[in-house]
């Protein structure tokens, strides 16, 4: 996206964000930092909309797993001038481990949806103690591959950036001048050493969003996508994970 066009586009953000916090009748806002690119979009536009003051980030590691997006989180926290008396920090290992009971055998993706859904229990409950509403971090790329965790990182109150595909989350994230090392980082969930989204993928996002956007938005076949130079074997893949995930967008089924 060229500048004048990413200008508008957080203009419109900013409006979106402060229109719904007025509809709601909050002005608080509390938002999950990870120092990871999403959170860092959503945490910035955030204060751009609400100001400084009005805004709680929340760090919530996993014992020291992490660390390194926990310290980029807080640099990036004090780059935006948000008072550090504003920030809580909540180490999740106690309750995470407590829930799995270190059971056995039990697969990173299992321990992985424990982490998040308590995160997000810490999150909704300091919202409730400073009526404040939840600000989400997901992005478009995330919600159609359904790379998100039902009732943990999937929950919020206001989804400032799901419009928005990862590569032009990044896009964003440079305009709004987030530090370096956030930009450049491989994308990861943090819920396993080593663990990042493109090698649970086996697909880049710079693959995943040019082919989403062909079959989703532009309603192109599989075979047409292929004609336009994708490998066949990733165009499936990523179809094949979308469709695999899509139970994530209409459940609870109801009668």
């Amino acid at each position: 996206m060229q500048d004048a066009i990413i200008s508008q586009e957080v203009e419109k953000i900013i409006t979106f964000i402060k229109i719904s916090f007025q509809k709601a009748g909050f002005s608080h806002a509390v938002l999950a930092v990870s120092g990871g690119v999403d959170s860092a979009v959503s945490l910035t536009l955030a204060v751009n909309a609400l100001g400084e003051e009005n805004v709680y980030p929340i760090l919530l590691p996993y014992g020291i797993l992490n660390t390194q997006g926990v310290l980029d989180g807080v640099e990036l926290i004090i780059q935006l001038h948000i008072p550090l008396t504003h920030v809580v920090r909540i180490d999740i290992k106690k309750a995470v481990d407590d829930i799995s009971g270190n059971e056995m055998g039990m697969g990173n993706i299992r321990k992985g949806n424990i982490m998040a859904r308590v995160r997000m229990i810490y999150l909704f409950d300091q919202a409730k103690k400073r009526n404040a509403l939840v600000v989400g971090t997901e992005n478009k790329s995330e919600h159609l591959l359904g790379y998100f965790t039902r009732f943990g990182d999937g929950a919020s109150d206001i989804e400032s950036i799901s419009h928005l595909y990862k590569t032009q989350v990044i896009e964003l994230a440079s305009y709004l001048k987030i530090p370096q090392k956030i930009v450049d980082k491989p994308p990861t969930a943090g819920l396993w050493p080593e663990q990042t989204d493109e090698g649970e993928f086996g697909f880049s996002y710079q693959d995943a969003d040019q082919v989403l956007a062909l079959l989703y938005d532009e309603k192109k076949s599989v075979d047409e996508v292929v004609s336009l130079g994708f490998s066949k074997e990733v165009v499936e893949r990523i179809q094949s994970r979308v469709s695999h995930n899509s139970f994530k967008h209409t459940t609870p089924y109801r009668l």
